[in-house]
């Protein structure tokens, strides 16, 4: 009898012990979705509240799609990018110009989770499968831009079909973007309270925003060195089962798991960022995390098309076009690359030999991201120039 009741009061006390875990790993989740909006206040503020003038510039599809890149890098969220965009468009920007920008963001957005792998640098085969897991999501969105930007540039084909279905839609009832997106609110407190505190110090506004990044950039490294620590605990027996059956059941299941999730949280950046701690401790394999990465893509679609809705006057209809063209494009991108097996095998091979590499030497992560987010731009740039765009 006693050793029952022993058995009872162990069993409790494990269970609480667990409950407390998860509340630290949300805890913890918390201040990396704190930590991703800091990166992009601070640009913000660096840049004087100016970066709507990093969209100036676009001429042509190739120096739209490196401003995409770019902007939505330095910014941190796909879904800000977009939703300027679509509010340029509202302005007078032109369709054109507008869909290889929104083809840029999918790739800019990917910067983020290849910081938080970083987390893992020190670990071996632990950063050899967080960086993979980053890096698959950027050579999907590379191949895709490959396929799809050509395409577009001779036959307009997103164009049209955006065309056709924003014609289908318009006419409906407006929304509101701000009733659904319920993240903001929660980090908005923390990182205005720390951007009153460097205020309180008297520092100007661009180094404010800097030294706010760096501090952003320095919480994801404390955020995923312990959250990795518990999942290696807690990802045991049903919690385990619980994921797995959300996300490794099958690519179908992953990618209706990434979108609804990336829907939830408006940042396809946050959604791909939390899984790479999980696919670096082992909970996920990198084939598992790939079609969740898809379904990310595509739920990060859901904030332009409402701030699309809310669009009135003369361009409203062209809004509400470059909206749908971004979620048709992101469709595309996964029944085309991920339907055939031959390109769906390519994200998942070039990410694993960049890995390797990295975890070997270090200095090919900086050579990754120098050449992937400032040694291509400028080169598109030069073609651009020397077509006489």
């Amino acid at each position: 009898m006693s050793a029952t009741v022993s058995v009872e009061q162990h069993s409790i006390s494990t269970s609480s012990a667990n409950f407390q875990q998860w509340l630290i790993v949300a805890g913890l989740i918390y201040l990396l979705l704190v930590a991703i909006g800091m990166i992009g206040s601070g640009f913000k503020a660096a840049t004087g509240g100016q970066a709507k003038e990093l969209f100036s510039f676009a001429s042509n599809p190739l120096t739209a799609l490196v401003i995409g890149t770019v902007a939505t890098a330095l910014i941190q969220s796909s879904s800000t990018v977009t939703s300027i965009i679509v509010g340029l468009v509202a302005g007078g920007l032109p369709v054109t110009i507008a869909i290889p920008m929104v083809m840029g963001a999918n790739i800019g957005t990917t910067i983020t989770n290849t910081i938080v792998s970083l987390g893992h640098v020190k670990q071996g085969e632990e950063f050899k499968r967080a960086f993979a897991a980053a890096t698959v999501h950027d050579f999907f969105n590379l191949i895709s831009v490959v396929i799809f930007l050509p395409l577009e540039i001779i036959f307009g084909i997103l164009q049209k079909i955006g065309g056709v279905l924003s014609n289908l839609m318009i006419g409906g009832d407006s929304m509101s973007i701000k009733g659904l997106n319920f993240m903001k609110p929660l980090i908005k407190p923390p990182i205005k309270a720390m951007q009153g505190g460097l205020g309180n110090l008297g520092l100007s506004e661009v180094i404010a925003g800097t030294v706010l990044i760096i501090l952003g950039i320095a919480l994801i490294f404390f955020v995923i060195t312990f959250i990795g620590k518990l999942l290696k605990v807690l990802m045991v027996g049903r919690a385990k089962e619980i994921l797995h059956n959300a996300i490794g059941r099958g690519p179908i299941s992953g990618i209706a798991t990434g979108t609804v999730i990336t829907v939830l949280v408006q940042s396809s950046s946050t959604t791909t960022s939390l899984i790479v701690p999980l696919a670096g401790n082992g909970v996920f394999s990198l084939r598992q995390v790939y079609p969740f990465t898809l379904g990310a893509n595509i739920g990060t679609c859901i904030t332009a098309l409402l701030a699309a809705t809310a669009v009135t006057g003369v361009n409203a209809i062209f809004a509400l076009q470059v909206a749908l063209v971004h979620l048709v494009y992101n469709i595309l991108g996964v029944v085309v690359i991920y339907g055939i097996p031959f390109l769906r095998n390519i994200p998942i091979r070039a990410s694993e030999s960049l890995a390797e590499m990295a975890m070997k030497k270090k200095l090919y992560v900086a050579l990754y991201i120098s050449f992937l987010f400032f040694l291509v731009p400028l080169l598109l740039i030069g073609a651009s120039q020397s077509l006489g765009w």
